[in-house]
């Protein structure tokens, strides 16, 4: 399988997701960097993400897990800035789906040079 076919659109459940940071955001006034409203925004709008970014992805979710046991961590009516901030990058359903879409890539490329060794 080339990474080409591999696809690159966030799914709409990550969509939601970081839209839901973006209006959190908007309504509190805090969480999340430049960074990550720019990151919120292309997964709000389905823009393919490259392979760096998927990456990005993946490391920011493995870096702040431990946001996940902030007091009001989850409430959308007083939520944490670590909170906001992990909406911002596609929330719980963004963080499976970077690590998937992460193995996916890499086996894309095993594969790839598994069939050159082949030929």
């Amino acid at each position: 399988m080339s990474d080409q076919y591999i696809d690159h659109v966030p799914p709409p459940d990550v969509a939601q997701a970081a839209e839901k940071g973006l209006e959190l955001r908007a309504r509190f006034r805090r969480g999340g960097t430049t960074l990550g409203i720019a990151r919120a925004k292309d997964i709000r709008n389905r823009k393919p993400l490259s392979e760096k970014t998927v990456r990005k992805m993946v490391s920011y979710f493995h870096r702040h897990k431990t946001d996940k046991r902030a007091d009001n961590f989850g409430d959308d009516d007083n939520p944490s800035t670590g909170y906001i901030a992990w909406l911002l990058w596609g929330g719980d359903p963004g963080q499976q789906w970077a690590e998937e879409h992460k193995r996916a890539i890499e086996r894309s490329k095993q594969e790839g040079r598994m069939q050159r060794y082949q030929q």
